[in-house]
């Protein structure tokens, strides 16, 4: 799953790359706000993916003296980060741009360029959307798309896809307000599609910033996971009760798990050794993304 998403990364560069340059070509000659919106709707796509990347190698950083739990929340924080720029970049440039082209109610010239770079454009973000979607697809399990977003814990899975997703969206606005306002002789259309794509931007960038600040503040695992860690914990011969239980994701593929429980009264020293053994090794060999557990068996004394 990591490695898809990595790929999926990957993919989404070297695509963001050729079509930065194509449609910066193309907007120098056709004048198009809408084009140019898509230019640095791209650049900037190319540098956040770049920041995802990064993300991905720091938090597999092994934990040290300063960071005992590791870097994990590395990846969330870089991800963060790429919202806030989608959102101010991406979605605010394109907005101003086409506020300043709908003042200057100036026709695209030379259309035939925008045509050509759209059209390749929708060929490497498609190719670009392909590896997102089946990074995400490996997360979904059945769910719906807004619920595997919710629950996912890999935020390059829905990053990449909903970057990708606003710019083919994008593309067919700018393909849409370019043969408009030529069509018509009404320049304000090629500016209000830029605005339109700045809004999309906008959008997606909200949903990202929510999802990572999510995972940043510290998320947990499902209450239906939960309710199952209870059972095998209650499971064992040896426990007599269970208080708590407290997760928290350390990473998109590391979870720390605490539990408050207690033993049963007759056990022996050795006996309760024996059964944590047992309890954490039960609690792997299902949820072997549950890396760390801590078990206080501080109410035995009590």
């Amino acid at each position: 799953m990591a490695s898809e998403s990595k790929q999926a990364v990957i993919a989404a560069i070297a695509g963001n790359v050729l079509i930065a340059a194509s449609k910066f070509v193309a907007a120098a000659f056709s004048g198009s706000a809408a084009m140019l919106s898509e230019a640095f709707h791209s650049l900037v796509d190319t540098g956040n993916d770049g920041l995802m990347l990064y993300g991905m190698k720091r938090s597999r950083v092994p934990a040290d003296a300063e960071h005992p739990f590791g870097y994990g929340h590395e990846l969330y924080f870089w991800t963060l980060v790429v919202g806030i720029l989608f959102f101010a970049l991406g979605g605010g440039m394109s907005i101003v741009t086409g506020s300043m082209h709908i003042m200057e109610a100036k026709l695209p010239g030379d259309v035939g360029w925008n045509y050509a770079v759209i059209a390749a454009a929708m060929v490497f973000e498609g190719a670009s959307w392909y590896y997102g979607f089946k990074a995400f697809r490996s997360e979904r399990r059945g769910r719906g798309v807004v619920e595997t977003i919710r629950a996912s814990k890999d935020p390059t899975t829905f990053s990449v896809l909903l970057e990708d997703s606003a710019a083919l969206i994008g593309l067919a606005i700018a393909f849409l307000g370019i043969f408009l306002s030529t069509t018509f002789r009404a320049p304000w259309i090629d500016g209000a599609s830029s605005i339109l794509i700045g809004v999309l931007l906008c959008l997606v960038a909200v949903v990202m910033v929510y999802e990572s600040k999510e995972l940043l503040v510290g998320e947990g695992m499902e209450k239906s996971t939960l309710e199952q860690l209870r059972a095998i914990v209650r499971a064992d011969a040896s426990v007599e009760s269970v208080s708590k239980l407290l997760t928290l994701y350390l990473g998109p593929h590391e979870v720390m798990l605490a539990i408050e429980l207690r033993f049963r009264p007759d056990l022996s020293t050795e006996e309760i050794r024996h059964a944590l053994a047992r309890l954490k090794r039960s609690i792997q060999e299902r949820y072997p993304r549950i890396r760390r557990i801590f078990i206080d068996t501080a109410a035995i004394c009590e």
